[in-house]
């Protein structure tokens, strides 16, 4: 039978790539997202055979709802080999303002709770049976944070080490967990950026090297690779040159703001 990936977050921009990607390279799907329209606004034109994937429904922050869609999948499709935790959102928040403490909660929400909630349905059984793998979408954006980004660097740093602890977990279990660190991606999220954006990648130029970081079985991978060095140069930089360098930067537009 062929292989199943399972993508959250697959209504556009990476979740879509990815699973463009992966059904190209004969995997089955099981894509999850709040809006099923919105993905089948980009799958059907492409004409992926129906009865080679499924649409779930489902918000990841609702962890009940994760579990039963975990359940729902591996009796309609079976357990997955792949499952991609991409569901993320990105907000800027501005601590000093009550309102804005709801809307990290709620970026927290999905995109920490929300990856946890995606793997853990499927660990016992990935584990029963010897093989999978977990990835987490994490972003460079998780490795120092930015001004004004305080919400979603906060989540990325704390996917990175969710991700980085699980793989411990799991060690010599045949269940893999791949780290993926996005730099720039051209999807909606980053649309709105009023700042540079170095080594801009189009998201099927990420999918394809995501890819292949996936079936390679690294535990780490930065996408794309300069944007790799340019955050390690950055974890080295002093705090107070780090500091110096960011002040004045934009920063990511608030919730009111767009």
């Amino acid at each position: 039978m062929q292989k199943l990936v399972l993508i959250t977050g697959a209504s556009s921009g990476i979740g879509q790539a990815l699973a463009w990607h992966f059904a190209r390279q004969g995997y089955r799907l099981a894509l999850v997202a709040r809006r099923i329209d919105a993905v089948k606004s980009w799958l059907i034109p492409l004409g992926i055979s129906s009865d080679s994937y499924q649409i779930y429904s489902v918000d990841v922050s609702d962890l009940e709802s994760m579990h039963l869609l975990a359940q729902d999948c591996m009796a309609r499709q079976g357990v997955p080999d792949v499952v991609i935790a991409n569901a993320g959102i990105s907000i800027g928040v501005d601590s000093s303002r009550r309102e804005d403490l709801d809307v990290m909660a709620r970026i927290l929400a999905t995109n920490v709770m929300g990856v946890a909630a995606t793997f853990g349905p499927f660990i016992n059984v990935m584990v029963a049976r010897g093989s999978g793998t977990l990835v987490g979408i994490g972003s460079v954006a998780g490795i120092r944070g930015l001004p004004g980004h305080g919400g979603y660097c906060a989540s990325k740093a704390a996917v990175i080490s969710y991700c980085e602890s699980l793989r411990g977990e799991l060690r010599s279990s045949g269940v893999k967990v791949v780290t993926i660190c996005p730099g720039y991606i051209a999807t909606p999220l980053t649309r709105n950026n009023g700042y540079s954006m170095p080594f801009l990648m189009q998201p099927e130029v990420f999918a394809e090297k995501a890819f292949q970081a996936i079936e390679a079985g690294n535990s780490y991978r930065v996408i794309p690779w300069q944007m790799g060095i340019v955050a390690k140069l950055l974890r080295l930089l002093p705090n107070a040159v780090f500091d110096k360098v960011f002040a004045g930067r934009p920063r990511k537009p608030r919730i009111t703001d767009t």
